[in-house]
């Protein structure tokens, strides 16, 4: 399959990387050479120096015909006039990176019956309904549904004092619709089973009935812990104001700090009580006075990760209980979670996600990577003919990599055993070690 990348700036980078570490045939395309020497230096791609929204660049015999294009260009016009062009060309499907909220929130279904684009991107939208999702659960470090709301992850960190820690699995009293699905220690994935533990420190993922999570979370919530009320944002971006927009429908005391006077006034404009302040959001003495030590939740997404780390390091040393940064560059993740960030999350890696389960389709319906895209949580709808329709999960010989985690059939979510059969058909959610995933794909995919 041949996968077409327009625009070979961060997210078109981070895309092209996971798209050809599955193996995909990729093209990169991008007027800027520097650009494009820092792919070709790095990834194991095709790269071509031209203007990716001209119809002399799509005829250009090693992008016509191709299988999927996706234009993540800066530009929103470009982008869509590429998805209109690739079309014309033979390219069969075509995803788009759209940042105007505007476009998202009127012109959603316009824009794909229109302009030909089958999948809209927005990384900032993408990245405040996560945030959103997590503040929600007070343990949570990620939040993800599946099968339409029928079935739920749930990441936490287990604490030192935890009652579920140092106990056999097999001996924890977890409900029925719950399973303990992946650990990650010392950087390790590991599938559990009843004879393995939860330790201190370890991130531990859970996976079941929403309301079951729900309840089945507060376990990992530190004493005294109350739902969030009280979010301090430090950037006023397109991420900073949608989530503020976001936590202020839900009553949530929201302040925005942002030195630009232009974004606190469009912040300012979407809040019925929340407030914006024009500040500089490394003014210890503002930080001080507006609060931050009584917030529960600081969240630093400006555009400067090295700016996002410090803010969270001073909002920690004040007292706020919880921190949220937003990073660009990936490989700042474990550092920033080793020197005391709770939760840091990579826009880039939740838009790149999309594109993943956009490229595999057969059957998949989407992709979260987590611990930085060592692995990845994947629901997959059961093909006919596909190798575990209509066997035992005992029989099947699915890698050791991989665990069947749950199964929606008739709107009913099941967590499975190794008795269970699947039917083609099945929403089924799988956690898969990243590096096997194609290899586990091929088990529920239709035989062509």
């Amino acid at each position: 399959m041949r996968i077409v990348i327009i625009g070979a700036g961060k997210l078109g980078y981070s895309i092209a990387e996971l798209l050809s570490n599955e193996q995909y045939d990729v093209v990169v395309v991008d007027q800027n050479k520097d650009r494009l020497e820092n792919v070709k230096n790095n990834l194991d791609v095709l790269t071509i120096q031209a203007n990716g929204a001209s119809p002399i660049t799509m005829n250009d015999p090693d992008i016509r015909n191709s299988d999927i294009l996706v234009a993540v260009t800066a530009v929103d016009e470009v982008n869509m006039i590429a998805c209109i062009l690739a079309k014309k060309h033979g390219i069969r499907y075509t995803a788009a990176r759209i940042r105007d909220m505007q476009f998202m929130s009127e012109a959603k279904d316009y824009l794909r019956e229109n302009f030909d684009i089958d999948l809209m991107l927005n990384p900032e939208l993408i990245t405040a309904r996560e945030i959103d999702r997590i503040l929600m659960m007070p343990a949570a470090l990620d939040v993800e549904d599946f099968a339409n709301g029928k079935v739920r992850l749930f990441e936490t960190k287990v604490r030192r004092h935890s009652p579920l820690a140092n106990i056999p699995l097999k001996n924890l009293e977890m409900p029925k619709s719950i399973l303990a699905g992946m650990i990650f220690r010392d950087h390790r994935m590991i599938i559990p089973h009843g004879d393995d533990c939860l330790l201190p420190h370890d991130n531990a993922y859970f996976i079941g009935d929403p309301k079951a999570i729900e309840k089945f979370s507060t376990n990992f919530v530190p004493s005294g812990t109350k739902k969030v009320e009280r979010v301090m944002i430090i950037g006023a971006g397109r991420t900073g104001r949608s989530l503020a927009a976001m936590l202020d429908d839900q009553d949530v005391n929201v302040k925005v700090i942002e030195k630009d006077r232009e974004r606190c006034r469009l912040v300012a404009d979407h809040l019925n009580s929340g407030i914006a302040i024009c500040g500089d959001g490394t003014d210890i003495d503002l930080l001080v006075q507006e609060g931050v030590a009584d917030a529960d939740v600081v969240i630093c997404i400006t555009e400067d990760d090295k700016l996002n780390l410090m803010l969270a390091l001073i909002a920690k040393h004040f007292g706020a209980k919880k921190t949220i940064v937003r990073v660009a560059r990936i490989e700042y993740v474990d550092l920033m979670q080793k020197v005391g960030v709770d939760i840091v999350l990579s826009s880039r890696l939740l838009s790149a996600s999309e594109v993943l389960a956009f490229a595999r389709r057969g059957g998949v319906v989407s992709v979260s990577l987590l611990e930085g895209a060592k692995a990845e949580a994947v629901e997959v709808i059961v093909q006919a003919g596909a190798p575990v329709a209509g066997k035992r999960l005992m029989d099947v010989r699915l890698p050791r990599e991989c665990l069947v985690c749950a199964y929606v059939r008739d709107d009913v979510a099941h967590i499975p055993d190794g008795s269970s059969v699947l039917e083609a058909g099945d929403r089924t959610i799988l956690f898969i070690q990243t590096e096997h995933s194609k290899t586990v794909m091929r088990y529920f995919k239709g035989r062509d």
